[in-house]
């Protein structure tokens, strides 16, 4: 394959879509964001440009749907070890079987595919391309590297021929070297796959569309809202919507992917104590939970809602090590004038305690690895303990693991100390404050919503269609919001949460404890989620939906007219 020109010159994609002024309109597009583009005829012309070197191609569906696509399979099936093309597929909404089979047999002899559903902004299809574009390219620093390593081992192999025993250290030099280069190569293409997965389409897609059901559905209720505080609420919370969703944008351009933390001062004692509750309900009956704070612990300076989330992906993994039950001790420690780790001053140590199976060497040296997981397929996502990490990382502590085989796991997360006053009142991932109406209402509905915006409009609308809603901010909560015995009529829940735990695996799992009771959920995108929720004849609401489809959507879940 010849790729030296895409390799030179300015960022080429190939364009096939046959359809209307696709091509063209996508293409002119395309050349604004200074991508230079080529229009391909036919399925023959989209070969013959792979072939000459590209870096991206940007392919409509119905180009290849039902038609002989073995030249492209067999151009994808003759790349070189180093190569991936990347293809962006723009689809329809069709959702029929034939369509959907057809485009998962696509994704999978293609290998490198991004699915962008029609109607697309311009911003999204760019920003795709561009993504694209720059994993292209970093295919190509990696055929480099890979050449210059084959070069440098022949060279040392040529040495090592011709060189005496004299010159034995100096071979051993070079071989530190290469060592060295190799660690660092790995580390790049690491922190590589890691930029990679944070441009994920179907992300960016969850973001905006939770953001357009903010403003779509504050623009639908405003209308029929005569009280003025009640239309400032809405208006406050579509203003907020608009600024999340330009900071998104920034966030896009810059491809950055830093959470940025709230941090504030937190009493842990007070904090965690206040989740005992939750923890108890959200663990098995058989594994109890001990706190053990010492007298005058220091506050810490932390997002009180992602510690939240620390505490709950610790206990749960900490459950999960205690087959046959347990205890679960929560400790909190002051560690002045601390000098460890790159650490320097006065710290907590906030532990969570096992006495489970400990964990194996081999899986010890990963378990801070987003997406690795021991756990069976579709009982964990791997982003507990990398979540627990980069919370410790982004407010200045880090994480240490004491573990012995049979003899349990001690994970200890040293936060900063806050010479701070901590608030009175902490926020909780569960919202346990119910607005009561004056007339009985229709229906409880727990609402399990991660979006702090998003939770807002939908309870105001449930509230205007007569339900009485109960928020609960992850799926854990919700299972402990469900273990208290108050009374819930309907689950309404996101698909993507965070916590490990999707709405699917949720609605799983309230089926398991409450078989009658009533699930819905809504997506913004996770196709894959949405087809495993309608298999198992679970409701999905696409995002972003209107006052009346959430009506209609709720009432035929409840089976009412």
């Amino acid at each position: 394959m010849n790729q030296a020109s895409s390799d030179l010159a300015s960022p080429r994609v190939l364009v096939l879509a046959p359809t209307g002024r696709d091509g063209t309109a996508s293409a002119e597009l395309l050349w604004r964001a200074a991508l230079t583009t080529e229009v391909c005829a036919d399925l023959g012309a989209l070969v013959a440009g792979l072939e000459a070197g590209a870096d991206a191609a940007f392919v409509a569906e119905e180009a290849l749907m039902g038609r002989p696509i073995e030249p492209l399979l067999d151009w994808v099936e003759r790349q070189p070890p180093w190569s991936d093309m990347p293809f962006v597929i723009l689809t329809s909404h069709r959702q029929t079987s034939q369509a959907v089979a057809g485009r998962a047999r696509l994704v999978a002899a293609l290998r490198n595919v991004s699915l962008l559903e029609r109607p697309v902004q311009a911003i999204t299809l760019t920003s795709s391309l561009q993504a694209a574009v720059r994993a292209r390219r970093r295919q190509y620093e990696v055929r480099a590297h890979l050449a210059e390593r084959e070069r440098a081992e022949r060279g040392l192999e040529a040495l090592v021929t011709a060189r005496t025993q004299e010159l034995e250290a100096a071979n051993e030099a070079l071989r530190a070297q290469i060592t060295e280069r190799e660690r660092v190569e790995e580390t790049l293409r690491h922190a590589q796959k890691m930029e990679a997965i944070g441009q994920l389409t179907g992300g960016v897609a969850h973001d905006f569309n939770n953001l357009l059901m903010v403003i779509s559905g504050g623009l639908d209720m405003l209308g029929r809202q005569r009280d003025q505080a009640r239309q400032k609420l809405l208006m406050d919370g579509m203003r907020q919507a608009a600024g999340r969703g330009a900071a998104l944008t920034r966030q896009l351009l810059a491809f950055s992917r830093r959470q940025a933390l709230t941090s504030e001062a937190v009493d842990l004692a007070r904090q965690i104590g206040g989740m005992r509750e939750l923890l108890d309900r959200s663990l098995r009956g058989d594994v109890h939970v001990a706190l053990d704070f010492a007298e005058g612990l220091w506050p810490v300076e932390v997002d009180p809602g992602e510690l939240e989330l620390v505490v709950l992906n610790l206990a749960v993994n900490a459950r999960d090590a205690m087959p046959e039950g347990g205890t679960i001790v929560i400790r909190g420690e002051n560690r002045p004038g601390l000098d460890m780790d790159g650490l320097h001053g006065d710290f907590v140590a906030f532990s969570v305690v096992d006495t489970g199976t400990g964990i194996p060497p081999e899986v010890l040296e990963r378990v801070f690895e987003p997406f690795f997981t021991t756990k069976d397929i579709g009982k964990g996502s791997g982003l507990g303990l990398a979540q627990v990490y980069g919370f410790a990382q982004q407010s200045g502590g880090t994480v240490r693991i004491d573990t012995e085989l049979g003899g349990g796991t001690t994970i200890s997360l040293l936060l900063p100390r806050s010479h701070r006053t901590p608030a009175v009142a902490e926020r909780h991932l569960i919202d346990l404050r119910v607005e009561r109406r004056a007339d009985a209402p229709l229906a409880h509905v727990l609402l399990v919503e991660d979006d702090d915006e998003v939770a807002a409009l939908v309870g105001e609308m449930l509230t205007t269609l007569g339900f009485e809603a109960t928020r609960a901010a992850s799926a854990a909560a919700a299972l402990g919001a469900l273990a208290d015995g108050r009374p819930v009529d309907l689950v309404f829940s996101d698909v993507m949460m965070p916590g490990g735990m999707n709405g699917v695996d949720l609605a799983r799992e309230v089926k398991r404890r409450r078989p009658g009771l009533p699930v819905m959920l809504t997506t913004a995108y996770a196709e894959a989620a949405k087809r495993d929720a309608e298999a198992e004849g679970i409701a999905v609401l696409p995002k972003p939906y209107r006052l009346e489809e959430l009506a209609a959507a709720t009432r035929m879940a409840l089976g009412r007219p």
